[in-house]
């Protein structure tokens, strides 16, 4: 008689993946995906290294997974403050850069993992598919700006791409992980220049990331959404939003 699953067995199933699942976001939030191996991951979960291999197709379409759910997370927090409402363009792209800045801020080693750390061509695809979600909601707003007069850009598909580009520049050098001791007051993110980007042709290339320097802040936390917004040095994210303003030709006090 073939083996039938019940409603039970499908739960009890379907609770063990999950639980995988988190063990590998866990290990990942404070290693990164390079550490994220199944024997860790077992580990984490208290399973079994075999148990993994029966609930997913390997690692890397478990790690492709993992980034899903942890990158959508992020995405739909930063749509969410973005969304329009009828308040100005200009308001929505600081609350965009706020709440993307400030989130990958606060939980460092994650945000590392998620936009910058080398991986596997199964998670690189994940990673540019919400590449291009966060470039369309910043070409949404860019858009709206024009219609008002709030903007000037010629090309919003390419500015979008522009800003987003520089928002991740100028935190790459803060979520680096490092062991060693840093001093927040080291930042001059005003030493970015904003002449560097040219919405009529930018080069991301001609963005000097000299300019960042990578002894930024220490965010020690793992959990985007349980740290002290203490531990955030509010310059970085001001320096960024400023930037990207004058880019764009808004006022930083829109």
């Amino acid at each position: 008689m073939a083996y039938r699953q019940t409603a039970l067995t499908r739960k009890n199933a379907s609770d063990k993946r999950d639980s995988l699942l988190r063990a590998a976001r866990t290990v990942v939030s404070t290693g990164g995906f390079a550490a994220a191996t199944v024997a860790a991951i077992a580990a984490e979960g208290r399973a079994s290294v075999g148990s993994v291999y029966s609930y997913f197709d390997g690692r890397d379409r478990l790690l492709a997974e993992v980034f899903r759910s942890a990158a959508g997370h992020e995405l739909d927090v930063v749509r969410q403050a973005a969304a329009d409402h009828g308040q100005p363009a200009a308001e929505r792209l600081g609350a965009l850069i706020r709440v993307f800045s400030g989130r990958a801020l606060r939980g460092r080693r994650m945000a590392w993992a998620l936009l910058f750390e080398p991986v596997s061509p199964a998670v690189e695809e994940e990673r540019l598919i919400y590449r291009r979600a966060y470039t369309e909601i910043v070409e949404q707003i860019v858009r709206d700006g024009l219609d008002r007069g709030e903007f000037v850009a010629e090309d919003p598909g390419l500015a979008a791409s522009a800003v987003m580009g520089a928002i991740s520049e100028a935190l790459v050098g803060s979520l680096r992980p490092s062991p060693d001791p840093v001093d927040p007051a080291d930042i001059n993110i005003d030493d970015i220049n904003p002449g560097v980007v040219n919405m009529d042709g930018i080069k991301m290339a001609d963005i000097n990331p000299g300019v960042v320097n990578p002894s930024v802040i220490n965010m020690d936390g793992i959990n985007m959404d349980g740290v002290n917004p203490s531990v955030v040095n509010p310059s970085v994210i001001d320096g960024i939003q400023r930037f990207c303003f004058r880019a764009l030709g808004a006022s930083h006090d829109s």
